[in-house]
């Protein structure tokens, strides 16, 4: 790989994983609900698992994908219902009586999990791929997940450390819960595109 080509996937992997979405969304709910530490499997999580994907798609089971289009409908249909679990799970974070949080953040295999039900993941692992190892080969997709995993968790950590600093601000149980409902909210808006194609 070229210096200016991995420069190009820096940027790329940077752009793609600070920016919102399902991970970081979710991340920006833990840490206000859970704190830093909490949520520290959780980022990992996204920042493994998802180079594992980037692996994976990039090996080959992007081919499954084109060559079975019921295999992606079947995987929208599961993405779009886990979403939504995971928004009213979110939006119910919030204790009523503003005691203590109710739940658990996600677990690292959670979160790795999830990256295969979150269509931003997806579109990333896609993209990535086609761009930066168009011929996939294997050293060339090795080094795609390589510059993911060492991008994305300092990436993602900013959402959760955000989420850190809003936890002083909401201290009242009504705020926690609004924010936690706006939270989900925005979750499932990401859906948007995944459900209308867009």
């Amino acid at each position: 790989m070229t210096t200016e080509l991995l420069f190009a996937l820096i940027a790329y992997a940077f752009v793609t994983s600070v920016t919102p979405g399902p991970n970081n969304i979710m991340l920006l709910a833990s840490g206000v609900n859970f704190g830093f530490l909490r949520t520290l499997p959780h980022m990992l999580g996204i920042a493994l698992g998802h180079a594992f994907m980037v692996f994976v798609v990039g090996v080959g089971l992007v081919g499954v994908f084109i060559s079975y289009p019921p295999a992606r409908t079947a995987l929208t249909v599961v993405s779009v219902a886990y979403m939504l679990w995971l928004a009213w799970k979110i939006a119910h974070a919030a204790p009523p009586d503003g005691s203590t949080t109710k739940g658990k953040p996600l677990t690292f295999l959670q979160a790795a999990a999830f990256q295969w039900v979150n269509p931003k993941a997806w579109i990333m692992s896609l993209g990535a791929v086609t761009l930066y190892a168009p011929g996939q080969e294997w050293l060339a997709v090795t080094w795609v997940a390589g510059v993911f995993v060492l991008v994305n968790f300092p990436s993602v950590s900013v959402w959760a450390l955000a989420g850190v600093g809003l936890r002083r601000l909401l201290q009242r149980p009504d705020l926690l819960r609004a924010f936690n409902y706006t939270m989900a909210a925005l979750l499932i808006l990401s859906l948007y595109p995944v459900i209308f194609g867009a």
